[in-house]
């Protein structure tokens, strides 16, 4: 698509310089409106004996919110680690002075794992992906 003054290209292979550059303007737009986001990463590894990482967290700080925004923990699943990640990333949350964590699951992941860490549901799409829904849990710090 294009105009006298913008060309719309549907880029073939976009790489993370290119998504740098569409954010810029997003980031000056939001930094005008809401401040500094004051963006930061977390991670927290789950590994084996040999020191290998089979899992763990990742995730994303900004605007006084934790975004989890991976929890993984392949062959140590089932044994209780996902609790202590979790309360490893909201002890490390709460030290940095962030407000609460935000999340999202699908119906066949972990949904009931996150209510009881006090998460609560903020918004569903159902039927994503077809028969599953997509659901996000928002944790507030008193």
């Amino acid at each position: 698509m294009q105009s006298s003054q913008w060309k719309i290209t549907v880029e073939a292979d976009p790489d993370a310089a290119l998504r740098a550059e569409i954010l810029a303007p997003l980031v000056a737009h939001n930094e005008a409106a809401a401040g500094p986001g004051r963006w930061g990463t977390l991670a927290i590894t789950v590994r084996d004996s040999g020191d290998k990482v089979v899992g763990g967290l990742w995730g994303q700080t900004g605007y006084g919110f934790l975004f989890v925004e991976l929890l993984a923990l392949g062959p140590a699943k089932g044994l209780g680690l996902g609790r202590e990640v979790m309360m490893l990333a909201e002890a490390e949350a709460k030290r940095r002075g962030l407000l609460g964590i935000w999340l999202d699951t699908w119906t066949f992941q972990a949904p009931d794992f996150y209510p009881k860490l006090g998460f609560v549901e903020c918004g569903r799409i159902t039927d994503y992906p077809p028969r599953h829904d997509r659901i996000f849990y928002v944790k507030r710090f008193a």
